[in-house]
């Protein structure tokens, strides 16, 4: 453990913290559905087993809330379990059943670190510093779309990258945990159960609902695309795009963070997202409008997390536990339940998948109106 004087600054380990991780998310995320595919999982299938990783994260804000404090060592095993269980996927990729209990066990192993990391973050860097270490992540996520789009040939190379991606992600967490002394201690002395998620309804309805609509572009867009004539390593290119976009958005939101509301900000963005899954139901053959629509993501991904994290962390005090919630609710519920919808939509109708999301991303909007109507800004 001498080597954790190496990182007296927190930057360093957090943002390669966020680049290991979300180059996990980016191999689960981009590549995994085609490999199922491929290894001939129908698209009802595909959902399923995309529908238990984030349905964990939503129950585990409950459990934690009534039985178990979010401390170091539980941090450290959740950490632990992560490697191990993208392991497994090694052995139960070819039976149905085990890929979809290694999932769920793979949905509870994350459950508990990145809440945990994003709460040292904003409160150790603030909103406005935030994005410029978070966008890290999103070169994971875009390293990770690049070198698996032009060497991907089977199932084994893409665990390989799993579980090489957790085991960093594991050991740079570990490190991150000397930063949260103070913010441990607080958090034990809190009270959970006054936590409420009734006050606050439309909210937390309405990340629901935006995270809902992401679910058949997470799940099916590279098959979507590839179906439509589009090839692979062009589809990779479009998730980089996308990406490099976000980080763009990391790199200069700041500002915006700081003269906008973030009310305002988060309804901004989720309207963009709208235009979003319009764009890519209407013109799924037109690389330039995907392009347009990648583009997007700045504002639907980008802009609005760090909007609405930032946000959960002004409404409550108890802060450990209100990422884990807003983690839960809209990767966790709305993930699990836009991937099991979206499995059976595109079955039948995969461009009015995209449309149905469109409707979707509206309802969030009109929820955050109605948000904004019950309570005062929070500036």
């Amino acid at each position: 453990m001498n080597n954790l004087k190496l990182f007296k600054s927190l930057e360093l380990p957090l943002a390669l913290f966020y680049l290991f991780y979300f180059a996990m998310v980016g191999v689960f995320v981009i590549f995994m559905p085609k490999v199922l595919k491929d290894l001939g999982y129908s698209s009802i299938e595909i959902g399923a087993i995309y529908t238990t990783a984030p349905l964990m994260r939503f129950l585990l804000p409950f459990i934690f809330k009534n039985y178990i404090k979010l401390t170091h060592k539980v941090y450290f095993i959740s950490l632990g379990a992560t490697f191990l269980v993208t392991i497994l996927f090694f052995l139960t990729i070819n039976n149905f059943w085990s890929l979809l209990a290694t999932s769920l066990l793979f949905g509870g192993a994350m459950g508990a670190a990145l809440p945990f990391v994003e709460t040292i973050a904003i409160e150790q860097i603030g909103k406005e510093r935030y994005g410029k270490i978070r966008l890290w992540g999103s070169i994971g996520f875009a390293l990770v779309a690049f070198i698996l789009g032009n060497i991907l040939k089977n199932y084994l190379t893409a665990f390989i990258f799993l579980s090489f991606t957790s085991f960093w992600t594991m050991i740079f967490g570990v490190i991150l945990a000397k930063f949260d002394k103070h913010i441990s201690i607080k958090n034990e002395l809190e009270d959970n159960n006054s936590f409420s998620l009734k006050k606050y309804w439309a909210f937390w309805v309405s990340i629901f609902l935006f995270q809902f609509s992401f679910g058949g572009f997470y799940n099916f867009f590279t098959i979507y695309e590839t179906s439509n004539g589009i090839a692979l390593n062009i589809v990779s290119y479009l998730w980089i795009f996308g990406v490099l976009c976000e980080i763009v958005m990391l790199i200069f939101q700041g500002p915006l963070l700081a003269k906008f509301n973030l009310l305002t900000l988060l309804l901004l963005t989720t309207l963009s997202g709208v235009a979003r899954w319009l764009m890519v139901a209407i013109f799924p053959k037109s690389i330039a409008i995907m392009m347009l629509a990648q583009a997007t993501h700045a504002l639907s991904f980008a802009l609005y997390y760090t909007a609405s994290i930032a946000y959960v962390y002004r409404l409550y005090t108890q802060k450990h536990l209100a990422q884990q919630f807003y983690l839960g609710i809209s990767f966790g519920l709305g993930g699990a339940v836009g991937a099991i919808v979206s499995g059976f939509i595109y079955k039948f109708s995969p461009s009015g998948l995209f449309i149905f999301e469109a409707f979707i991303a509206l309802v969030a909007a009109i929820m955050l109106i109605i948000h904004k109507k019950r309570r005062e800004y929070v500036n």
